[in-house]
């Protein structure tokens, strides 16, 4: 299921808004982790009036986009980009875009999941190993 993870509704009479968060109250909900990590599914359980009704949509970014290039370009050259820990294979024609997007700049979506599983707010029921990311600019 694709969730939109930035958005505003009426809930309980009030505005829930959501800036990079996944509904908790509408069934299994996909955490992506980077391209080069697990993805998970997982159960929402526990009081999701506490947390809001949302879960995070994902391991969120450690760094800017603009920060990535500097921090990385000095150990990997773009070729190096196109293949993950993982192993699995990265189409990407722009540059920038492949270091922007390099697993390095995301959050430990390891440690997202224990948190969410600390806090009672969820249960795994699968992990997706990405085996092709495709990345295209758009204008």
């Amino acid at each position: 299921m694709d969730i939109c993870h930035n958005s505003v509704l009426a809930k309980e009479g009030r505005y829930l808004h959501r800036k990079g968060a996944a509904p908790s109250d509408q069934g299994l909900v996909i955490i992506p982790g980077s391209r080069g990590s697990l993805s998970y599914l997982v159960k929402p359980v526990g009081n999701f009036a506490s947390a809001g009704h949302s879960l995070a949509h994902g391991a969120g970014r450690k760094w800017k986009r603009s920060e990535a290039m500097g921090k990385l370009s000095n150990r990997y050259k773009a070729q190096d980009l196109k293949t993950t820990a993982l192993g699995s294979r990265v189409i990407c024609e722009d540059k920038a875009l492949l270091f922007e997007e390099a697993p390095e700049a995301y959050k430990d979506i390891h440690q997202v999941i224990l948190d969410l599983e600390g806090f009672g707010l969820i249960k795994q029921v699968a992990t997706f190993r990405p085996l092709i990311t495709f990345k295209k600019v758009t204008s």
